[in-house]
């Protein structure tokens, strides 16, 4: 990816500012918010089918969270039974959601104000990780008490401190700070609490997966740039507290040469510096286009943090470039390449319980591929050049057997390709009962 232009502190700061009708749920209502509201008012169908998900995403809600602590489950059972487990992730979404059902008149802004309020008075009393001010990642969503055992096996669990998942909660935060000047100052104190410098490692300029404190275990380190912890790295560098050059700390792709022939596909590319750090701005060709590749191929890595950050804006000869080629990808692949007639491909929770990666493998960096499907049906273009790297016929459609698309992952597109994204969501609706009060199934 190319340089971000040259922004000042005070643009990084702002990124979440304004933001209180426009983003939306993980995933489902922020996607139809921030991409779906622009064209929703073309035409009276449209506006009517994603009012319907939007309001069923939003009972989902209502049915998840507690209504003591106002902190949502991180899962709800088809009988409404909901998991003893929340995240950071878990509630910054639900405090951003809740700006949105008010902003698309699901509910009063009376309501969003009251929830928000009881939200942060249960954040304010959560036991958090000093001096950092970062929260833990798990929490009893019915008391707020950190978690130290996995409820759903009763297996001992190590609390941690995940930089994605508080820059998701800080967020949440931001946008409570800007929007609702009753709680600005509250929500404020808690998001500038949060040190994201602290998961900074200078040594190889990128931050640190989580960090546990009881054990000092740190795994090192996010490493790709088109990923979902590149909202912690924004939230970081807004604040001051990770240093700009961080933004060219992560992979575009691997480099072109045999030491890193692992690789799927023999990325396509060329050196530039930012700020000292000297970068492989590389890409993987695939049907026609040239890619900068997430880990996974997945729409959740690509596109989550645009529904928050303004990346097109920010750098329009890459990101505003890579986004819709993410789509295209996603769409190709699930239409053309597998042809299982629906696409939209993320990791999500399955059916049986647990959560398992998928994703496009073509444009993933991956090197063990995260499928489309569940019997993993992948690619491996080669590596030219290098030996034992000769490349293998790319796998006809009737070898991806059993496709898993996840609905969340699709209304990530909703921004890039509309009319294809209703279509795809109207056929799965047609063809899947995966959908209900409470919106779409996952995956």
């Amino acid at each position: 990816m190319d340089g971000l232009r040259e922004y000042s502190r005070r643009d990084f700061l702002r990124l979440t500012a304004g933001t209180a009708v426009a983003a939306g749920a993980a995933v489902t209502l922020g996607a139809f918010a921030v991409n779906g509201w622009a064209i929703s008012a073309k035409t009276p169908d449209m506006r009517q089918t994603l009012h319907r998900y939007a309001r069923a995403t939003w009972a989902s809600f209502v049915a998840m969270t507690d209504p003591e602590t106002d902190l949502p489950a991180d899962a709800l059972g088809a009988d409404g039974e909901r998991s003893v487990q929340t995240s950071t992730t878990n509630i910054g979404a639900y405090m951003w959601s809740t700006f949105v059902a008010q902003g698309l008149g699901i509910i009063e802004r009376g309501e969003a104000v009251d929830r928000l309020d009881t939200t942060l008075t249960t954040l304010e009393s959560m036991e958090r990780h000093e001096p950092s001010g970062q929260f833990y990642n798990w929490y009893d969503h019915t008391n707020a008490q950190k978690l130290t055992y996995w409820p759903p096996t009763g297996e001992p669990l190590i609390p941690h401190l995940s930089s994605v998942d508080n820059g998701w909660l800080a967020v949440a935060l931001q946008i409570t700070r800007n929007s609702v000047p009753e709680l600005s100052q509250r929500a404020g104190a808690l998001f500038e609490d949060m040190d994201f410098g602290f998961y900074y490692w200078p040594e190889v300029n990128r931050i640190l997966f989580h960090y546990a404190p009881d054990t000092g275990s740190a795994p090192c380190c996010y490493d790709t740039i088109v990923s979902e912890s590149r909202i912690a790295s924004y939230i970081g560098i807004g604040k001051g507290e990770i240093p700009q050059r961080h933004y060219f700390g992560a992979w575009r792709t691997f480099p072109d040469t045999c030491d890193y022939s692992f690789q799927e596909t023999r990325p396509v590319g060329s050196y530039r510096t930012y700020y000292g750090v000297r970068v492989f701005e590389g890409a993987y060709e695939y049907n026609g286009m040239r890619i900068v590749p997430s880990w996974g191929g997945s729409m959740f890595e690509a596109l989550m943090p645009t529904l928050f950050v303004p990346e097109e804006k920010w750098a329009p000869y890459s990101w505003q470039i890579n986004h819709p080629l993410t789509v295209r990808a996603q769409i190709h692949h699930g239409l053309e390449e597998a042809r299982y007639g629906y696409w939209g491909f993320s990791p999500a929770n399955i059916p049986e319980g647990g959560y398992t990666v998928y994703g496009v493998d073509a444009v993933g960096m991956d090197p063990n591929g995260n499928p489309s499907n569940n019997d993993k049906t992948l690619v491996d273009h080669g590596f030219e050049g290098c030996a034992g790297r000769e490349p293998k016929p790319d796998p006809p459609p009737s070898e991806y057997t059993n496709g898993v698309v996840t609905p969340h992952a699709a209304f990530l597109a909703l921004r890039w390709a509309p009319k294809e994204t209703l279509k795809n969501l109207t056929n799965l609706e047609r063809d899947f009962d995966i959908y209900g009060e409470w919106g779409s199934a996952t995956p």
